[in-house]
């Protein structure tokens, strides 16, 4: 048995009625939890927690639905539905409850087992009708993208960056650059990242004085504004996002930058010909485009560029080719990003080359990630009560969720982050050496500016 003795107290019973079956579920998960039912009876099961006595993480079910999303759940999404609403709270370790999906994602239990909850639940006069399906949250939940059209891609883009630029800015640096940071030190703080992942975005394009700039994908325009303060381009972004899109313009008016730095609420099929730009970003944004949109999308950027021109694309990628009917699918295009899709690292260079660029360099920043994840949901707990001003429970539950279990999927290399530098193929002037992505002081040690 890997259930610690239980609390003696007036709840016991209830506890009792259910220990069998929950001993049979938890017996040879790894780590240290404590599970309360929602009659308040409590107990702690666990491999560490026999070795231990102490939880990592308290995990309490609050109605009885939610005991039964536990040991019967065929979605393990009604679970986090659960959560969500509040039927499931945790307290204390949240990474460590994180690690609870995978653990009951591959558990079976028998068809004997099946019934005996059934049965219980039953007996306890639980209306099993009623709880069959878990009452919905339409407000959460996206509606599906099928096809990547244009009202498709900004609706979606609305569904997820509008949701109030005061509680992204919570949570976000100061500049809100909503993006993995570059943690050139350990110590460095949140600020410091981001700011030093600016300027290496920077000097990987080798931006200079006067050159045309274009941020496909802006954000709330700490890019482009810094592309421009700091190195002289003429910067322009685009944005389907209403709340970004007037955002940046103010910001751009309270930096006096308006003669230097644009910004359009367009979608980047939308661009027009002309005048090509000499350097083109894209950070955060090309996983929302489609896979089967790449190649419009990366031809597109083609031909927006100068022959000399040079072209970033800064993403995330997947372990898996393509983007199947996994759990973490369904979560993030359920709650978070609709139109997210993510492939290998190896097929998003491959649509690269097809559109006639030639990969310059490839630099791989998942465990940067993982660390801005981890300081964005420190962040985000710190000022909980604060946010519930700009979103309710449930909404600040699925942003917390969704942002711990992403730490963990770049901790564990399910997904990766790569920035991919290329230029038309044929470029004639390419740097020999990397030497200037990382600037020297005087002293032969790498520099870093500080915010």
């Amino acid at each position: 048995m890997s259930m610690i003795p239980r609390t003696a107290d007036r709840h016991a019973a209830e506890m009792d009625h259910w220990a069998p079956l929950l001993d049979k579920l938890l017996a040879r998960f790894d780590g240290a939890m404590a599970l309360q039912l929602h009659d308040g009876s409590f107990s702690q099961f666990g491999r560490a927690a026999c070795r231990t006595g102490q939880p990592e993480f308290v995990l309490r079910l609050r109605d009885p639905h939610a005991v039964r999303s536990l040991l019967l759940g065929q979605d393990p999404l009604r679970f986090a539905d659960a959560y969500f609403r509040g039927a499931i709270d945790v307290d204390g370790d949240f990474f460590a409850a994180l690690s609870l999906k995978d653990y009951l994602h591959s558990l079976q239990l028998s068809l004997f087992d099946r019934l005996q909850v059934l049965t219980r639940l039953l007996r306890r006069g639980v209306d099993l009708t009623a709880g069959r399906e878990m009452p919905q949250l339409p407000s959460l939940e996206a509606d599906a993208v099928l096809a990547h059209t244009r009202s498709e891609n900004r609706e979606a883009i609305s569904f997820h960056y509008d949701l109030s630029n005061d509680f992204y800015g919570l949570w976000l640096d100061d500049a809100m650059v909503y993006s993995c940071a570059y943690f050139e030190r350990p110590d460095m703080t949140l600020a410091q990242a981001q700011r030093a992942k600016l300027d290496h975005i920077c000097r990987k394009l080798q931006l200079q004085r006067g050159e045309q700039f274009l941020d496909i994908g802006c954000g709330w325009g700490a890019l482009i504004l810094h592309a421009a303060q700091h190195y002289g381009v003429q910067a322009h972004g685009i944005t389907l996002s209403a709340r970004q899109y007037d955002l940046t313009r103010e910001r751009i008016r309270a930096a006096g930058m308006e003669h230097q730095v644009t910004v359009a609420l367009q979608d980047y099929r939308d661009l027009p010909d002309g005048e090509p730009f000499d350097k083109i970003a894209s950070v955060g944004m090309f996983e929302h485009v489609g896979l089967k949109n790449l190649p419009q999308y990366f031809d597109t950027v083609h031909r927006l560029l100068k022959p000399q021109g040079v072209f970033l694309n800064h993403g995330i990628t997947h372990d898996e080719e393509g983007w199947g009917d996994a759990l973490s699918s369904r979560f993030i295009n359920r709650y978070v990003f609709p139109d997210g899709e993510l492939d290998t690292v190896s097929n998003i260079q491959r649509a690269m080359e097809r559109s006639q660029f030639e990969i310059i360099d490839v630099e791989g920043l998942r465990l940067h990630y993982a660390t801005t994840l981890r300081h964005w949901v420190r962040r985000l707990d710190s000022n909980h009560d604060c946010a519930l001003k700009y979103v309710n429970e449930a909404t600040f539950r699925v942003w917390r969720l969704y942002m711990a279990a992403s730490a963990l999927e770049f901790e564990s290399g399910s997904l990766g982050l790569y920035q991919i530098l290329s230029a038309p193929r044929g470029r004639r002037h390419l740097p020999q050496t990397r030497q200037y992505m990382y600037p020297q002081t005087s002293h032969g040690a790498p520099y870093t500016l500080q915010p």
